[in-house]
Parts: structure tokens; C-alpha cells; sequence
């Protein structure tokens, strides 16, 4: 081998080396980008997104999209440069998605039990926005409560030793005022027909002395009314304003969006405040990629969204439901509505 051909390998050594480090060795961050948006007035694989039965539904026109983010994780060196030089993703440590002792697992569980309350908060919100009665139902009953041979999940209660269940603080209010032991008569409807369990109360595992069903309550829209949300593989809280304005748009008479394209984030809690989310720079990217003229913004967020607004999208910013119902029809209308800005 003449010296040439040393000296050519010698020199190709470190950019082989660092090709085969790059492609395959992994990073401790992950990329977040612009994720996929779904239309709550609309309808995936077959099904509506916002799904309403046992009541009036009326027609609805435009869009009112919820947003999310994508997260990449198991990037290598040449990924990770790939995505920051893309202008569309931003590159975070990977600790910041996936605690240190936490499973990636146990983070997904998490996520998916936050988006589970964004829907069940969402419904309570929009019937009150409405107006609309609602009921306090069993969500969900532990393998070893005292109740669990004689309530289930979806039975509505009425009353519990003859005082009116109207809230799920209501429950937890009586029963934690007996003492382990005390029997209560507990009026409940199931499939329409209304009985009573007799159900001797355990002790409360953090504090003993108080009475104990070992059982969740929520709240949902009364019967016959009744909700379903169908949208899967969907993480974290952020759907919830915008589920909430899909009941308010098909409960109520008129288009809500004056039959715009309207995107939006948020979490929200069963009173109606809209509260701030993370990655709002991708999902107005998503949004506005998708079509959307107007991006309702958590005012939480708005400093945050105004510094990298999308060409041709506008933002309006919203505290509460009751807020973004009005921003909406001050749109509709011609009129100005709150924003970023």
C-alpha cells in the first residue's frame, strides 16, 4: 500500500468515524414540532370527533380544530441537527418529556389520564355554559370499596341518606361526614330505573376516622343526554377548550365560528377558565398548515404566541369559555375581539 493511499485513509478515518457516531448513536433530547390537528365538528375513521346523543343536535358549519405537538424521541446526532436546522422543530433535553425516573410508560399513562379529565371538565364546562342540567354519576368504583358488589361505573346518584346529590363535592361531603361503619342508604338510577344500596362505609385510607365509598364521582350532562369523545392515542390536557366549544356550537342554535376556519389550545376545568399550555409555537404552525384563519390562544400564553406569529393567522386571546363563545360571535359579526397583540 503506497503512501498515498495511507494518507487518504488517514484523513477519511475521522469523517467515517463521525458518520457511524452520528447515525447511530442516540442523544438525550427529543424535537418537538407542529403535531396533526383534528376538526371537533368533524369525524374520525366513521366517527364524530364531539359525539351527542339523546338531545338536539344542530347543524354545524366551518371548523373549530384542536391542536397538538409531535415528540421525536430517540434521535441520533444526524436527526437531532436535522430537525434544529428545520426551522419547524425545537430541540428540548429529553428530561424535560420524560422525568428522570419516570417510564416512558408511566409518562403515557399520565397523559392519557389528563386528556380523560380535559374531556370529562369539557362537558361539565359547556353545560354550564348552556345552562343544561347535569348529573353526578360513579366514574369509577377500586377492587376492594366498600361499594363495589352494589355500584358501578354509570350509575347516577340521587341522593345519599335523603339529601339531593346535585355535585361530586356533594358525595364526598356526606360520606366523609359519617364514621367508618355507619350504613348509608344511597339512592342511585341505573338504565332508568331508580334503586337504593345500603353500603357499609370503610375507613378512609388518608385519614381513618372519616367514612369511606372507595369510589370516584363526576359530573356529566344529565340523561338522556349523553357525551362521547372519540378521538385515541391523544396525550395531555390541552383539548379541552376546544371540545368545549364543539358541545357549545352543536347544542346551541347558529355556527359559532360563522362558519370559519378556527383552530385553537387550552386546557380547562369544569367552571370554565381556560388555562395555558406548552407548545403553542407549533400548534399555531399546525393550525395554520391545516387552514385556519384564527387561533384562540390561552392568555397564559400570549406573550409566549406573539413572538412568532404564522403569516395570515390571527390570534385571539381567551380566559374563559364564556370569553371565546363571545370573542367568536364578536367575529362573526365583524366586530373586534380580544388578542394577543
Amino acid at each position: 500500500m503506497n503512501r498515498r493511499i495511507i494518507t487518504l485513509l488517514v484523513a477519511l478515518f475521522p469523517v467515517l468515524l463521525f458518520g457511524v457516531v452520528g447515525s447511530v448513536y442516540t442523544v438525550p433530547f427529543v424535537a418537538l414540532g407542529p403535531g396533526p390537528t383534528f376538526d371537533t365538528l368533524g369525524e374520525v375513521e366513521g366517527l364524530e370527533v364531539v359525539q351527542v346523543s339523546g338531545a338536539e343536535v344542530d347543524r354545524t358549519n366551518g371548523h373549530l380544530n384542536m391542536t397538538t405537538v409531535a415528540v421525536r424521541d430517540g434521535l441520533t446526532i444526524f436527526e437531532a441537527l436535522g430537525f434544529w436546522a428545520s426551522g419547524r422543530h425545537g430541540i428540548v433535553p429529553r428530561a424535560e418529556v420524560y422525568p428522570p425516573g419516570v417510564s416512558r410508560e408511566e409518562v403515557d399513562q399520565s397523559n392519557e389520564q389528563e386528556f380523560t379529565n380535559s374531556e370529562s371538565n369539557a362537558e361539565v364546562a359547556a353545560m354550564h355554559q348552556l345552562n343544561l342540567p347535569t348529573a353526578v354519576r360513579v366514574h369509577k368504583v377500586d377492587d376492594e370499596a366498600p361499594a363495589k358488589d352494589q355500584l358501578q361505573p354509570g350509575d347516577e346518584f340521587v341522593s345519599i341518606n335523603g339529601k339531593p346529590i346535585s355535585t361530586p363535592q356533594d358525595v364526598l361531603t356526606e360520606v366523609s361526614g359519617h364514621a367508618p361503619g355507619t350504613v348509608l342508604s344511597v339512592v342511585y338510577r341505573r338504565d332508568g330505573a331508580e334503586s337504593t344500596a345500603n353500603i357499609t362505609l370503610g375507613a378512609r385510607p388518608d385519614d381513618p376516622a372519616k367514612g369511606f365509598l372507595g369510589l370516584t364521582p363526576t359530573e356529566t350532562a344529565a340523561p338522556p343526554m349523553d357525551i362521547a369523545f372519540n378521538l385515541a392515542d391523544i396525550g395531555g390536557p390541552s383539548a379541552g377548550l376546544m371540545f368545549s366549544l364543539a358541545l357549545v356550537e352543536k347544542l346551541s342554535p347558529g355556527d359559532l365560528d360563522g362558519g370559519s376556519f378556527v383552530a385553537g389550545t387550552g386546557s380547562i376545568d369544569e367552571d370554565g377558565k381556560v388555562g395555558a399550555i406548552g407548545g403553542i409555537q407549533y400548534k399555531m404552525m399546525a393550525a395554520r398548515e391545516a387552514g385556519a384563519e384564527t387561533f384562540l390562544v390561552p392568555a397564559g400564553n400570549c406573550n409566549e404566541a406573539g413572538q412568532r406569529i404564522p403569516d395570515g393567522l390571527r390570534l385571539v386571546r381567551v380566559e374563559t369559555l364564556a370569553g371565546a363563545v363571545a370573542a367568536l360571535d364578536d367575529l362573526s359579526a365583524g366586530r373586534d375581539a380580544p388578542s394577543c397583540g
